[in-house]
Formats: C-alpha cells, sequence, structure tokens
C-alpha cells in the first residue's frame, strides 16, 4: 500500500530532495484570497455576508451567534463528549502552565536593572475549521493556551454550516461555552482572519468585530494565504498545512499500532502524508500487512486509501537508526513517533519535529484530543524553524529598565565612547547631562 523509497544507499546531504512531502502552494491561493480580504476591509460586516452566502450557502446568516446558542449547544452536549472536552481542557491547562515563562530581575551593575517581563496581548482571535471534519478540539487547543497566557479578551470564529441552520457546528459552539468563549462568529475562510486582523463594522457603523492583536488555528490553504497575507498587520500563529505523521520503528515494535497511527493521521485529509521510517524490510512488509487490513475496514476508506497511496506517503527503508533520525531531522515532521528499543536515547537526538511521540502507548491521537500537549503543529518541514502553538504565541517578551544615578555613572563613559563612534553625539548627551559630564569629544 505504501509506496517504497531505498534510501539505503543514498548520502545524508540529499536526504530532503528524496523525501515524501505535501505540496501546498499558499503563494497561490493569495491571489484568490486577497479580493476577498479587501472587500472585508473595505465593507466589513455585508462582504462578510456575501462571502457566506457565496462558499457556504447560507443566506441571511447571522454573523454574531447569539449567546443563548452558545448555551443550548453545551447543554445539548452528549454526556461523553462532554466528560472528554472537560478532560481535553483540564489536561491542557496543566500541560500549558508547565510553558509559562518566569519573570526575572537581574543587576547588571550596582543600582542598574534589567527585568525581564512577559506580558499577554489584549485580544486574539480563534480559527476553528469546518470541512470534512468538526473540531472542537481545536477550540480547546487554541482557547486554552491563550486563557493559560493571560488573554483576557478572546474571540473565534467557524464556518456557519447549513445543516446547523447557519450556525457553527453545535460541539464546536458547546465547547466555547465550556471554555468561557462568549464572542463567537460564523464566519469562515479567508473573511473570517480578514475580519479579526481588520476588524469590521455593520452597515449602520456600529462595530461587529473589533481588530485583535494575533490570529491563530488551523485551517485549509486559504486560511493559510490569509493569515500571510495580514501578518504585517496583526500577528499570526503559523500558515498551517495538511497534517503529517513519520514513524521511526525497529523490528522490535508493533507494526498493527504502527500501522493504526499512519491510518489514523490519513483519516483527516486526502492530501495528508504518513511516512514510516525503518531499518527492517519485515517490518515494513508487516506494516503494509497491517495497513491492508485495518483500510478495509475503517470508515473513511477511500480519503484514507487516497492519502496513503498519494505521493506524500510512504515507507522509507535506512540502513540503521542513525539514518533514520538523520532522516526524520531532514523530513521535520509535524507529529513524530518513535517505536525503537531506545525511544528515549532516539528522541534525544531529534532537533527537528512538531511535538515527538515516544513508545507504543503514545499514539498521536493522544496528542489530538487529551494527552496535555497542544495538537497545532507546524507541517510542510516547518519544524526546522517553528514551534508549535503554545503560550509564548501569545505572551510578549519585554525588557524593563532601571538605573539610579550612581549605576548610570559607572556606565556613561563606556556609553558616550560608543555614541560617538557612531557619530551620534545626541546620545552621549541625553546621558552625560545626568551626570555632570561633558558630551564633546575630548579624545583629541
Amino acid at each position: 500500500m505504501l509506496r517504497v523509497i531505498d534510501l539505503r544507499t543514498t548520502d545524508s546531504t540529499d536526504l530532503t530532495s528524496r523525501l515524501p512531502r505535501a505540496q501546498v502552494d499558499v503563494g497561490a491561493a493569495l491571489d484568490q484570497v486577497s479580493p476577498l480580504i479587501a472587500d472585508v476591509q473595505r465593507r466589513g460586516a455585508a462582504a462578510l455576508v456575501e462571502q457566506v452566502r457565496r462558499f457556504d450557502g447560507i443566506d441571511n446568516v447571522q454573523l454574531r451567534v447569539p449567546p443563548a446558542e452558545l448555551e443550548r449547544a453545551a447543554a445539548n452536549l452528549p454526556a461523553a463528549v462532554r466528560r472528554a472536552l472537560m478532560m481535553a481542557i483540564d489536561h491542557a491547562r496543566i500541560g500549558h502552565r508547565a510553558q509559562l515563562p518566569t519573570e526575572r530581575s537581574v543587576e547588571v551593575v550596582p543600582g542598574g536593572r534589567i527585568t525581564q517581563r512577559w506580558i499577554p496581548v489584549r485580544r486574539v482571535g480563534l480559527y476553528a475549521p469546518g470541512g470534512l471534519a468538526v473540531y472542537p478540539s481545536s477550540v480547546v487547543m487554541n482557547a486554552v493556551a491563550a486563557q493559560v497566557a493571560g488573554v483576557g479578551n478572546i474571540a473565534l470564529a467557524s464556518p456557519a454550516q447549513a445543516d446547523f441552520g447557519g450556525l457553527p457546528h453545535p460541539t464546536v459552539l458547546g465547547a466555547c461555552h465550556l471554555l468561557g468563549i462568549e464572542e463567537v462568529y460564523a464566519v469562515g475562510g479567508a473573511g473570517a482572519i480578514a475580519m479579526f486582523a481588520y476588524g469590521a463594522k455593520n452597515s449602520d457603523g456600529s462595530e461587529l468585530c473589533a481588530p485583535v492583536d494575533v490570529v491563530t488555528g488551523p485551517g485549509n490553504v486559504y486560511v493559510a494565504a490569509a493569515k500571510r497575507a495580514v501578518a504585517s498587520v496583526c500577528g499570526i500563529d503559523a500558515e498551517a498545512g495538511t497534517t503529517e505523521i513519520a514513524v521511526i520503528a525497529d523490528q522490535h515494535a508493533n507494526p498493527d499500532y504502527v500501522a493504526a497511527d499512519l491510518l489514523s493521521q490519513a483519516e483527516h485529509d486526502p492530501a495528508a502524508a504518513s511516512v514510516l521510517i525503518t531499518d527492517s524490510d519485515d517490518f515494513a512488509a508487516a506494516v503494509d500487512r497491517a495497513l491492508s487490513a485495518q483500510v478495509a475496514r475503517t470508515t473513511h476508506r477511500e480519503r484514507v486509501t487516497t492519502a496513503l497511496t498519494g505521493p506524500q506517503s510512504g515507507t522509507v527503508l535506512v540502513g540503521d537508526m542513525h539514518q533514520a533520525i538523520a532522516v526524520a531531522n531532514a523530513y521535520a515532521a509535524e507529529h513524530l513517533e518513535i517505536h525503537t528499543e531506545d525511544a528515549s536515547e532516539v528522541a534525544a537526538q531529534i532537533y527537528n519535529a512538531g511535538a515527538i511521540f515516544l513508545g507504543p502507548y503514545t499514539p498521536v491521537p493522544l496528542g489530538d484530543y487529551v494527552g496535555g500537549s497542544n495538537h497545532v503543529l507546524p507541517t510542510g518541514g516547518t519544524a526546522t524553524h517553528a514551534a508549535g502553538l503554545n503560550v509564548m504565541t501569545y505572551l510578549k517578551g519585554v525588557q524593563q529598565v532601571e538605573y539610579d544615578a550612581d549605576a548610570l555613572a559607572a556606565v556613561v563613559t563606556e556609553l558616550a565612547d560608543l555614541a560617538r563612534a557612531e557619530d551620534l553625539p545626541a546620545h552621549a548627551e541625553a546621558a552625560l547631562l545626568r551626570t555632570g559630564g561633558d558630551a564633546r569629544d575630548n579624545s583629541n
């Protein structure tokens, strides 16, 4: 089922070009979303209503979801779903509290102190996608990270659904209510991102949605393109692409477990990437047999088959675990599972991955829902330089500087010398006038 890519005789410097990868052209999508963004910027709510009609097939949409609908959705959540959401929220709070940085203050010279502060942004806009599945878990991941960071003002947008009277999916609305999010919009795609970035007014001039400081949340290529377009106006988390999983496995791994995890990511999207990295031909064959059996009985068989047999998926054969690690670092997977005898030792050598899952009892779906980690992660190889969504996405590092008179006097000579070296004598004067010094260059 999985095509085989044999890298056992490949030079380690030529790995990236040989690895399977989903192709997502965000640049091309920009041409399509730019007019939509400009229209929202120009006409506000009227443009959003037209876009909901055009893309979601809904007339007379109520853009702002009434509070009563949020309450009703939460009240109607099946007990099992409500319990699972509460666990996901609780576990995510525990995991994200561990990310909070500590404010520190250090004395540079006697009387001269630097304090590193971490200040949350004031307002954020969260995006919860629609599409092939419903994602209340993404609501949890985005909202909890922002709340733990200390963000006080949170809005959320999710596509209007014809099946639910023009409202977002009720499970998404129920999750919002459980999280205490009261500002929710039935808007999707590029329009939602534009609304958050620029704000939007109603036809009578009243405010529909105020601009936000940061926009976060996964979405399709058009959402990613819209984020790129507004990145100079507000902060964004990432241009999330199609989901991907890589699994490093040796002959001791359980092929049924590995096959199930490769299949689980393929379930997201026909373009999802599932990659097995192994040094065992026998294990690769066992996984392929397990996949064939599991795909035959899975619900979304057609979608899964398309993903697993696509050019973005495959089995990568390597000579040993050393090469497997090199391949994993070159691939920089969104999700990386390690199924080896020495999983911790292998993980210690991984420096490119969105999130790492160790051992046979830590499948990626654990992180998707109740593991306590965040499932909004870098895709498309961007894990080489980017991190997953976390509290730092919503925090600004600000250094607070305070020197007393003696501390300034202790460094003023060097300050003035550097200022004169840069031909900025007014910089020197600003410090010297406080200490009774002379800003004139007396070096000659």
